[in-house]
């Protein structure tokens, strides 16, 4: 289903609640006027444009139209939506958003929770932890928030050992102690599904993962636990937070509507935040 999916979501899709307008207000900054009920929606393919399709009915009892942008990185969504190019966006945790925001120094804001995607550790070369060598290779997300995941999980897993766990911008140079000499290197979150072959083990994001055919419960080696605090989030742009028609977006993100697709189509590869 999930490649199916894939093929649907490569081009803009758009759900229509409410008549839309054909010559829509713009605000100074680029969105849409808050009278507007049309949302353009900027989404990671999976499972986010999926989660998003399969919610279209919903989005038209709400009297919501919501045109979907796919995008097929983590840098590109934040910067359209600072820009004006889109209304919202849904692909991040807040960490990230956080810190992007800080590096850029833009005002984007958080408007809910929707689902938790753990991170994993996997490997095309290895079937258990236990089976690494000294001096095996290893990949985690390059930047700073998914890369603290992946040097956490090899904490919890008994592999490394961190000066101080509890810093926020950990990356390998915080590595204490290193007993099999692991390697590490880093690359982009979205690029680390495509390069996990050419070393022996990668923390790759789920919705990475699943766009790559991994499948987190069966083909992780390890996984966060349910209790994470990275919750995927619905983001808009500091100001507009309060607008009706992103009370009515999250309001159908944290329906039961959605909660029942989730658990009924990842199988616990990713679960509700609400």
């Amino acid at each position: 289903m999930k490649k199916l999916f894939l093929l649907i979501v490569t081009i803009a899709l758009a759900f229509t609640g409410c008549k839309g307008k054909d010559n829509t207000t713009t605000t100074t900054d680029g969105g849409n006027d808050a009278s507007d009920n049309k949302i353009v929606f900027g989404v990671s393919p999976v499972p986010h444009a999926e989660i998003t399709e399969a919610l279209k009915d919903e989005f038209k009892k709400e009297g919501l139209e919501v045109e979907v942008k796919v995008f097929d990185d983590y840098v590109q969504p934040n910067l359209a939506l600072d820009q004006g190019d889109i209304d919202a966006n849904f692909y991040q945790h807040l960490p990230y958003l956080e810190n992007f925001c800080k590096e850029r120094n833009i005002d984007l804001v958080s408007i809910g929770k929707v689902h938790i995607e753990p991170i994993g550790i996997y490997s095309d070369k290895i079937k258990s932890l236990d089976e690494l060598k000294d001096g095996d290779s290893v990949l985690i997300p390059s930047d700073p928030t998914n890369g603290r995941r992946a040097l956490l999980l090899l904490e919890k897993a008994g592999l490394i050992t961190l000066t101080d766990n509890t810093k926020e911008d950990l990356t390998e140079k915080d590595i204490k102690d290193n007993p099999k000499n692991l390697k590490f290197s880093a690359a982009d979150p979205a690029n680390v599904a495509n390069l996990y072959k050419d070393v022996t083990i990668a923390a790759i994001n789920t919705n990475f993962a699943l766009g790559a055919g991994l499948n987190p419960s069966k083909d992780a080696l390890i996984l966060e636990d349910k209790d994470s605090p990275y919750a995927n989030i619905i983001v808009v742009k500091k100001g507009n937070e309060n607008q009706e028609k992103f009370k009515k977006l999250i309001k159908v993100f944290n329906s039961e509507a959605c909660k029942k697709f989730i658990e009924e189509n990842y199988n616990g590869e990713i679960y509700p935040a609400f």
